[in-house]
């Protein structure tokens, strides 16, 4: 148990150097403390108004910006069905939202609703011969879905199980191929590390109804977003370079994805071999497939969409990527979308597309995905502030906009422990210290630290807190926690929150 708790004590350490770099290294390391306490903890922003949207956020030239919805909570990826709805998951509520279209061209969606639910951490997102697919953290399943209609039917099958969903990095992304597989990307579970499971740090892929998973490309620590150039059907994929050497290195990648190809992880960044790995490089390995194009250190890029409906001059040949943002870097850096341009002679070209997330310690939003409907509108999710925004090309008209409806959230904050009694908030209490101490929660959460735990009141209750535990922000690790110890977990913290207070 002691060397139990040891390996414990010191996963947590790693997991948090790169935050105590953020914040106790030098003040040349200083950053904002929203930037770090979303990437640690999921903390939220405010949801924006569509006011401070027009005035921070800057939009290419022959486009104009708006905010389409907000109040979505930790929204991450999106699919644009042809009647123009939005699906959009929200993994930590295990839900499936989908945005019925604008219609009535008031701004803003005509209603938003829960489309699937009781779902295990869904993420990626996609539809292919009438079937909806939801990429779960340990499973992908599908459900039949009316696209026109905008509605599931018949029972949700997982179709494909038994993945691995531990430690960092349990997103999975999921695209349909026009090749008619499903390609499936799961990230590493940990910063650097050789994996014990294969399917980690790959692209998988499989046939329509689960058949046939197999390992498609590997080397790849977190390749979140995976597209096809529709000029050449070539498969690509962003991918997020490691952390903790240095501010501008190593790049994030953008991978030309091909059968059977790696991609240097964890032995090789770029064409680098890693300082703490490189010499454990296996003598058969096969060939390191070199990026197609390098984004910043540490910027994050997660989703990315080749653009097929833009009539704009100069767009033929794009994509655009949203740039989540760091917390490992010294100066905050990303928090905008990139457009990446093809050039004739194959080399990429990337510039801003939207950008002003981050202003003078502001922090706005962290993009997470893009997508793109059948009449060229552009939607990019948030997962700081759980906002939509829309991106029309500029016809020189001023859009209306009224608040959308949102999804009805929890009262966080009020009454947290209201419906406890003393004895069951007591033994409960009692477990989530004992959890606390297991799992060393104090070695990070030390009082009167930047790390502190405090108004958690703020931003959760109980059932919400809880909830986040199932699917913590990295660099926080997921602990195998059950649902009852979560909740342990959130009582034993709002408990001491609440004797602080008196």
């Amino acid at each position: 148990m002691r060397i139990l708790r040891s390996i414990i004590y010191v996963l947590i350490v790693l997991m948090a150097t790169p935050f105590l770099l953020v914040h106790y290294g030098p003040s040349g390391l200083a950053t904002t403390s929203k930037v770090a306490l979303n990437a640690l903890f999921g903390y939220g922003g405010d949801e924006p108004s569509a006011e401070i949207v027009r005035q921070q956020l800057n939009v290419a030239d022959g486009f104009r910006l708006d905010l389409y919805a907000t109040g979505l909570g930790k929204i991450r990826f999106m699919y644009a069905t042809e009647a123009g709805d939005i699906l959009v998951s929200r993994p930590r509520s295990g839900e499936v939202l989908i945005l019925k279209a604008d219609a009535n061209r008031d701004g803003s969606p005509d209603e938003v609703g829960v489309l699937l639910s009781d779902l295990t951490r869904p993420h990626g997102i996609d539809y292919l011969n009438g079937w909806l697919y939801v990429a779960e953290s340990n499973a992908v399943g599908r459900i039949a879905f009316d696209a026109v209609s905008g509605s599931v039917s018949g029972v949700y099958t997982r179709v494909v199980t038994g993945l691995g969903d531990k430690g960092n990095h349990w997103t999975k992304t999921l695209r349909a191929g026009s090749d008619g597989w499903l390609y499936l990307s799961s990230g590493s579970t940990c910063n650097v590390c050789e994996e014990e499971d294969p399917q980690r740090a790959s692209v998988m892929r499989f046939k329509p109804d689960g058949s046939e998973l197999s390992i498609y490309a590997t080397g790849l620590r977190n390749s979140v977003g995976l597209d096809w150039a529709p000029w050449s059907n070539e498969l690509f994929g962003t991918d997020n370079g490691r952390d903790l050497l240095g501010d501008d290195f190593p790049p994030c990648e953008l991978n030309n994805i091909v059968e059977g190809g790696f991609y240097g992880w964890p032995y090789i960044n770029t064409s680098t071999l890693d300082p703490d790995y490189g010499d454990k490089l296996p003598a058969d390995s096969p060939e390191n497939l070199l990026p197609a194009h390098d984004f910043k250190a540490h910027n994050a890029p997660l989703g990315i969409r080749f653009l097929r409906h833009s009539t704009l001059a100069g767009f033929e040949r794009s994509a655009l990527v949203a740039l989540h943002g760091s917390w490992n870097r010294s100066v905050p850096d990303g928090y905008k979308v990139v457009v990446l341009k093809w050039q004739p002679d194959g080399s990429i070209v990337e510039s801003d597309f939207v950008s002003g997330f981050l202003q003078n310690g502001n922090l706005l939003g962290r993009p997470v995905d893009v997508t793109e409907a059948r009449d060229g509108t552009i939607y990019i999710s948030d997962d700081y502030s759980g906002s939509i925004y829309r991106v029309l090309p500029d016809d020189g008209l001023e859009s209306s906009f009224t608040l959308p409806a949102t999804v009805e959230q929890m009262d966080a904050g009020v009454g947290v422990l209201d419906g406890y009694n003393a004895q069951k908030r007591a033994s409960l209490a009692a477990q989530g210290e004992q959890l606390y101490q297991q799992f060393n929660c104090a070695a990070c959460h030390q009082p009167a630290s930047r790390m502190e735990i405090k108004a958690l009141g703020e931003r959760y209750n109980a059932a919400s807190l809880a909830d986040f535990f199932s699917a913590p922000t990295p660099p926080m690790p997921a602990f195998p926690l059950s649902a009852e110890q979560r909740e342990a977990m959130a009582v034993y913290l709002f408990d001491q929150e609440l004797k602080a207070a008196h």
